[in-house]
C-alpha cells in the first residue's frame, strides 16, 4: 500500500511539472523579444533563482569530473532544445510547436526498450499508436499545402523533439548517479552551461541581448521561474523513481495543454477534428500511465 501511494505521488509530481511547463510556449509568445533572447533569459534568470536556492541550502561544492561532463552535455543539449523550440513557436505557434516537440516520448520508449531493459505491457504498447493518431489529428495539416516558413517551423519542432529526448535521458542519468550533486545545484549548473551556450551563439550571430521594457522583463521572469525552475524541479526530482518511457509518456500532457492554451489565449483556428485529436491524446496518456511497465 505504501509503495502504491509513493508511486502515485511520484506520478502526480511529474504531472504537476508537465502542467506548469505547458505554459512555457505561452510566455514565449507573449514576450516581445526574438526567440534566442527569450531562451537566453529563461535559463539565465533560472540560474539566478537556483543559485539563491542552492546557496541557501549550502549545496554549492566541487563535483566529480564524471558528473561535470554529463552536466555540460545536458546544458548544451538543452540550449539546442530551447533554440529550436523557440524558433518553431515563431513559425507555427505555441500549440503546434509544443505538440511536435513532444514526440520525444516515442524516442524515449524506444531507448527504454533497447538500453534500459524495459518490457512494455500490451496496454502501454497499444497507447503509443493511439497517441500518434491523436497528435496527427491535432496537427490537422496537409504537407503539400504548407508554405515554406510553416515547414521550417515543423523541422525546428522535430529537432526540438530529438534534443528534448537526449536532455531527459542525460538528466535522468545525472539523477541516478550515487555521487550526484543536489537537485537545485544540478539544475543550477545545467542552467549556467545553457546560458553560456546560448550567449555565445547570440554573440556570434549578432542577436540582441536587450530586454525592451518592464512588461517583457516580467514575462521573462515568469517564464524562467515557472518553466525553468519550478516545473523542472518537480519533474527532475521524480524522474529517478519511475522508468524513462513512463516519464516521457506522462509528459505528453504538456503538448495537449499547450494546444488548449493556444486556442484559449491566441484564438488558434481549431475545428472538431482537432478537438477529437486532443481527447484521443489525453486518453492515450491515461492508458500509458495506468498501463505501467516493468523491467525484464
Amino acid at each position: 500500500m505504501l509503495k502504491f501511494l509513493h508511486t502515485n505521488r511520484t506520478i502526480l509530481q511529474v504531472l504537476t511539472g508537465a502542467f506548469i511547463i505547458s505554459f512555457s510556449a505561452i510566455w514565449v509568445r507573449l514576450a516581445d523579444v526574438p526567440p534566442e533572447t527569450s531562451g537566453l533569459y529563461r535559463v539565465f534568470f533560472g540560474f539566478l533563482f537556483l543559485f539563491v536556492a542552492a546557496f541557501w541550502k549550502k549545496e554549492i561544492r566541487l563535483i566529480p569530473v564524471k558528473n561535470l561532463g554529463w552536466i555540460i552535455f545536458c546544458g548544451v543539449i538543452f540550449g539546442l532544445d530551447l533554440l529550436f523550440w523557440h524558433e518553431s513557436i515563431f513559425f507555427i505557434g505555441p500549440g503546434l510547436a509544443t505538440v511536435i516537440g513532444n514526440f520525444q516520448v516515442f524516442l524515449l520508449v524506444a531507448i527504454g526498450i533497447l538500453f534500459f531493459g524495459e518490457k512494455i505491457r500490451p496496454r502501454f504498447l497499444f497507447s503509443i499508436p493511439v497517441a500518434v493518431f491523436g497528435l496527427f489529428l491535432v496537427v490537422g495539416v496537409k504537407w503539400a499545402e504548407l508554405n515554406p516558413d510553416y515547414k521550417t517551423g515543423i523541422y525546428f519542432a522535430l529537432l526540438t523533439a530529438l534534443c528534448y529526448a537526449f536532455f531527459l535521458l542525460s538528466l535522468r542519468k545525472i539523477q541516478h548517479d550515487q555521487n550526484r550533486p543536489s537537485l537545485f545545484y544540478t539544475l543550477m549548473l545545467i542552467s549556467f552551461v545553457c546560458t553560456i551556450s546560448l550567449a555565445l551563439k547570440m554573440a556570434l550571430c549578432g542577436d540582441p541581448f536587450t530586454i525592451p521594457n518592464t512588461y517583457n522583463l516580467f514575462i521573462l521572469l515568469a517564464l524562467s521561474f515557472f518553466s525553468q525552475v519550478l516545473g523542472w524541479i518537480l519533474i527532475a526530482n521524480a524522474m529517478p523513481k519511475i522508468r524513462a518511457s513512463l516519464t516521457g509518456f506522462i509528459l505528453l500532457l504538456q503538448p495537449a495543454l499547450s494546444f488548449i492554451w493556444d486556442v484559449l489565449f491566441f484564438s488558434r483556428p481549431t475545428d472538431l477534428l482537432n478537438w477529437i485529436g486532443i481527447i484521443i491524446t489525453l486518453a492515450a496518456i491515461y492508458m500509458g500511465v495506468t498501463g505501467n511497465i516493468k523491467k525484464l
